[in-house]
C-alpha cells in the first residue's frame, strides 16, 4: 500500500475553517462569486447567443478531454503573453481540462515519476508538490526559498541538488504561500539548465495572472512560452478566477508524449469534468468577460494588500514579512517580546480560541523536518472580502497587545 503523509494545510483548513464566527483568512481563493454575478461581468453579452448553462444540453460525460470552446480559452491565457516570434501559439491539444488543479498536480507526478527517479521540488510551497512524487517512490531534494532573497530561487543551487536521474524540476509560480513572483530572467535560467540536461520543468501557476503588486513589463511569462517543449504548466478556476466552486483545473503542455501519458493516466481517475463545470468556465475564461473578472479579483487584491500591509507596519516590532507580489497569500512571521519565534501552531490555535480570526502555522503546514522549519510563520490569505480581512486584523492587533509577550 502507498504510504502518504498527512496532507497538512488541508486537514487545517477541515478541521477549524467551519468554526462557529469564524473570521478565515486562511482561505486562499479570491472572494468567490456566484453564478449570477459571474454573468454580470460579461461585457458584451450578444457575442455569446448561448446562455451561460446550456440547459437543453444532454448531460453525458462530453468531451473527454474538456469541451474545444474551454480549451482554446484556456490557452488564449498563454498565447497572449507568448513572444509570438519564439514561440508556436498554444493549441487546444496541448490543454487536458481535469477536476481542479489538485488533479491536474496529481497526474503530472502519477504519469511521469516513479521509483528510480530524482524530483527537485521549491520550498515552502504546496505539500502535494513534493509529498505525491515522494509517495510514488521517487527522491525528492527541496530547493529552499529564502526570505533574503525575496523567496526567488536561486538557480547556481541547482548544481549541487540535479542527480544524473533527476527527472523534474517544480517550481510554483506565483509562490504559495509567500506570494513571491519568480522573474523571468530566473525562469530563463532555470529552463536552460534544464534543456542542458533534459529534464521536465513542472510549473504549478494556480496564482497566475493574479499579478497585482508587479509593473506590467516585469510580469513573467507562463513557463509555457519560453521555447522549451519539456514544460508543463498547470492551473485552475480557483485561486485567480474566485471560481473554486465549479472544480475545474488543467494541465498543459507542448510535448504531445507528456499529454498523451496523462491522458492515459487521466483514464484511471475520471472520464470527464462535469460539463455543467465545464459551461461556466467556458463563459468565465471567454474575452467578453475575462478581463472584467480579472480586473475585480486584481483591485481586490490591491486594496486588501494595503490593510495588510499596514498590519505589518503597525506591529513591525513583532511581525514580518516579504511583501507578496501576486497571488493571494502571505507568509508572515510572528516573534514574541524576547524577539524569538512564536511556536506558530499554537500561536494559531491561541488566536483562533480568543479572537476567531483564522490562519495556518508555517512549520506545520509548510516546514519540512528541522531544517526546513519555517518557525513563527504563518500563512495570511488576504484576498477575501474586505470587511472581513478588516476585521479580522483589527482583532488580531488587540490580541497582539493583550496576549503577545
Amino acid at each position: 500500500m502507498v504510504k502518504i503523509p498527512a496532507f497538512e494545510v488541508e486537514q487545517w483548513m477541515d478541521k477549524y475553517e467551519t468554526t462557529p464566527g469564524v473570521l478565515n483568512i486562511a482561505e486562499t481563493c479570491c472572494s468567490s462569486i456566484s453564478i449570477d454575478q459571474l454573468a454580470r461581468f460579461n461585457s458584451n453579452p450578444s457575442s455569446d447567443a448561448r446562455p451561460l448553462i446550456d440547459t437543453s444540453r444532454p448531460m453525458t460525460y462530453g468531451p473527454i478531454r474538456g469541451s474545444d470552446e474551454l480549451r482554446q480559452n484556456i490557452t488564449a491565457l498563454y498565447n497572449e503573453d507568448a513572444n509570438p516570434t519564439a514561440t508556436i501559439p498554444l493549441s487546444p491539444e496541448n490543454v487536458i481540462v481535469t477536476q481542479g488543479a489538485i488533479s491536474a498536480n496529481h497526474l503530472v507526478f502519477y504519469s511521469l515519476v516513479g521509483p528510480g527517479d530524482h524530483v527537485i521540488c521549491v520550498l515552502p510551497t504546496y505539500q502535494q508538490l513534493y509529498s505525491i512524487p515522494e509517495s510514488l517512490g521517487a527522491e525528492v531534494s527541496l530547493w529552499k526559498l529564502k526570505s533574503e532573497n525575496g523567496y526567488i530561487p536561486d538557480v547556481t543551487e541547482l548544481d549541487t541538488l540535479v542527480k544524473n536521474n533527476t527527472k523534474m524540476i517544480v517550481i510554483n509560480n506565483p509562490n504559495n504561500p509567500t506570494g513571491a513572483t519568480t522573474p523571468k530572467g530566473v525562469l530563463d535560467r532555470i529552463i536552460d539548465f534544464a534543456r542542458r540536461r533534459d529534464i521536465i520543468v513542472f510549473s504549478d501557476e494556480v496564482y497566475r495572472p493574479l499579478f497585482h503588486s508587479l509593473e506590467t513589463g516585469t510580469i513573467p511569462p507562463s513557463i509555457l512560452s519560453f521555447d522549451y517543449s519539456k514544460a508543463i504548466a498547470t492551473s485552475s478556476m480557483s485561486k485567480s478566477w474566485a471560481l473554486a466552486g465549479i472544480r475545474v483545473g488543467w494541465v498543459a503542455s507542448r510535448d504531445a508524449s507528456i499529454i498523451e501519458a496523462i491522458a492515459s493516466a487521466r483514464d484511471y481517475t475520471t472520464i470527464s469534468v462535469s460539463q455543467l463545470d465545464d459551461q461556466v468556465a467556458r463563459y468565465a475564461l471567454s474575452a467578453s468577460v475575462r478581463p472584467q473578472l480579472l480586473a475585480r479579483n486584481i483591485s481586490l487584491a490591491k486594496e486588501n494588500l494595503k490593510l495588510l500591509e499596514q498590519f505589518i507596519q503597525d506591529h513591525s516590532s513583532v511581525c514580518s514579512w516579504v511583501k507578496p507580489t501576486a497571488g493571494t497569500t502571505a507568509f508572515v512571521q510572528f516573534k514574541n517580546r524576547k524577539g524569538g519565534p512564536v511556536d506558530d501552531e499554537a500561536f494559531c490555535k491561541d488566536v483562533l480560541d480568543k479572537t476567531k480570526v483564522m490562519f495556518l502555522p508555517g512549520s506545520r503546514c509548510f516546514g519540512y523536518g528541522q531544517a526546513c522549519s519555517f518557525d513563527g510563520f504563518v500563512r495570511i490569505g488576504y484576498v477575501n472580502e474586505t470587511e472581513v480581512l478588516r476585521q479580522a486584523l483589527r482583532k488580531l492587533s488587540s490580541y497582539l497587545v493583550d496576549y503577545l509577550d
